[in-house]
């Protein structure tokens, strides 16, 4: 596999300091690590993202994910292995992400369950991450980035 072209993050000037600034910028303590890296893998696999589901599957293993949790994150709805407030976050990410799906993308009871779990800082973060994954997830897949090759 070869990437179409080299990602835009590398290229257009000034885009990969402003979309890492972004990411960090939603880092709130509200969120656990584990949860953004969720966040990140269950968008990244909605979007057929091979780059961002490499990396954060990664990721969420170093943040101490077990096997199972890991293995789950697409069957999340079908499995023991996280929290009701995991499950909202889940839930928000795959909404926000999936935004022509339905006529009313965010749901209430989504949102509601989510507020539930998270205050207004920790759900704007949520909302910062689910953004800021799915701008990457847009670059890679367009430009059919290699998952392991590196950018250049």
């Amino acid at each position: 596999m070869t990437a179409r072209m080299s990602n835009p993050a590398i290229t257009v000037p000034g885009t990969m300091p402003a979309l890492l600034a972004l990411s960090k910028s939603a880092h709130h303590e509200g969120v656990p690590a584990q949860t953004r890296h969720m966040v990140h893998l269950r968008a990244s696999q909605i979007n057929g993202c091979s780059v961002c589901v490499n990396l954060h599957a990664s990721e969420l293993r170093q943040a101490g994910a077990s096997d199972e949790r890991l293995f789950s994150v697409a069957a999340w709805r079908d499995t023991p292995y996280f929290s009701e407030a995991e499950r909202a976050a889940l839930a928000l990410t795959e909404a926000a992400t999936r935004l022509s799906d339905r006529p009313d993308p965010v749901p209430d009871d989504i949102w509601n369950e989510a507020a539930r779990h998270y205050d207004e800082g920790a759900l704007g973060a949520l909302l910062v991450e689910i953004a800021a994954i799915n701008v990457w997830n847009r670059l890679n897949v367009a430009t059919r980035q290699v998952a392991g090759a590196a950018w250049h």
